[in-house]
């Protein structure tokens, strides 16, 4: 992938700042984001649906009301397309740039939860004003994606071991033995579910935190995830 040149701003002159240009996200991790976001909203609305079936009925025969079919079949394919695309994004975790690899979600170095501590005083205790410099995903925002990503294999595995009791399909059957193993069909189903009230409680706060820093921050946190592209201020960069 060819990357362009770096490119300096200059911000309006109340600020007298110069801002770098910094290529962040590459174009397969932004895609992975936006069709995780899609099938991740569309599981969600099609899993309550299918856990609590709306009381519909028509006077039209039955292979006219085919609405819940269709509402299963959705289901089925993002969760097909999820599954794939997160094995994607774990094959891209190890080819990427620098901050699309595992090393920025998993904290082994002692400076990445001095970092995590860091981001606690700033954003969430609030006992500290300077905010942290980082270009990509800082520490805690990193752990937490690495924990969203154990989340999301938990469900692609529960969800495929209940699709397994009613599909002869050879790749859903993998996944059979964890029925036995957590207890019976009830049991897998009950946790599916409490687990996706996971992903609704990532995504109130994740969209807040990303329209949080990007108003604070103006640095194109939005956008990047769009275009790719961050912007940094030099003398802050010079301070890192």
């Amino acid at each position: 992938m060819t990357r362009e040149p770096e490119a300096v701003y200059q911000s309006p002159p109340a600020n007298h700042a110069l801002f770098r240009k910094i290529y962040v996200w590459e174009l397969p991790v932004r895609f992975y984001h936006w069709l995780n976001a899609l099938c991740v909203v569309a599981l969600i609305l099609t899993g309550l649906i299918i856990g609590r079936p709306l009381a519909i009925s028509y006077s039209s025969e039955a292979y006219q009301q085919y609405w819940f079919g269709w509402v299963r079949f959705i289901h089925f394919v993002a969760a097909f397309i999820f599954f794939f695309n997160f094995l994607a994004r774990i094959y891209w975790g190890f080819v990427g740039n620098e901050y699309a690899r595992w090393d920025n979600f998993i904290p082994f170095k002692g400076v990445q939860w001095r970092e995590i501590v860091e981001v606690l005083k700033v954003d969430i205790l609030q006992t500290k004003l300077q905010k942290l410099i980082t270009i990509g995903h800082n520490s805690l925002a990193g752990i937490i994606y690495f924990m969203t990503f154990l989340v999301a294999l938990f469900q692609a595995i529960t969800g495929f071991a209940l699709y397994s009791s009613m599909s002869a399909s050879f790749f859903p059957r993998l996944f059979a033995w964890i029925v036995p193993l957590m207890g019976g069909d009830f049991a897998v189903r009950q946790w599916h579910h409490v687990f996706m009230w996971f992903f609704v409680l990532f995504i109130i706060v994740h969209v807040y935190l990303v329209f949080y820093h990007d108003y604070i921050e103006g640095r194109g946190t939005t956008s990047s995830m769009v275009g790719g592209w961050k912007f940094q201020r030099e003398d802050e960069l010079k301070r890192k």
